[in-house]
């Protein structure tokens, strides 16, 4: 059960990260555009934390609904970082 939290938290983090390159890359303009997936994803996440509380133990590919909700909350603050420090360095660039 670790071990797909963990897959699903770290294919989770790739596709966050290269969405919010790809969006601070097409808007030059939008200046928060490139957060708004990690955003989503987060409150996703807490969703998904929340719901065992009661519906109760449901599993998907392996991995319950908490799990999935710590996976995406994982993703999301990790998506954030990373996403902040592109942006950082193309803005510094650009100035």
């Amino acid at each position: 059960m670790v071990q797909s939290v963990l897959l699903i938290g770290a294919v989770m983090t790739i596709v966050l990260v290269l969405l919010g390159i790809g969006l601070l890359k097409a808007s030059s303009r939008a200046k928060y555009l490139p957060y708004y997936p990690g955003m989503v994803i987060f409150a996703t996440g807490v969703i998904l934390a929340t719901i065992p509380t009661i519906v109760g133990k449901v599993t998907i590919l392996g991995a319950g609904l908490g799990g999935w909700g710590i996976a995406f909350m994982f993703s999301s603050s990790i998506g954030f970082i990373l996403t902040s420090i592109v942006d950082a360095y193309t803005s510094a660039e650009a100035a």
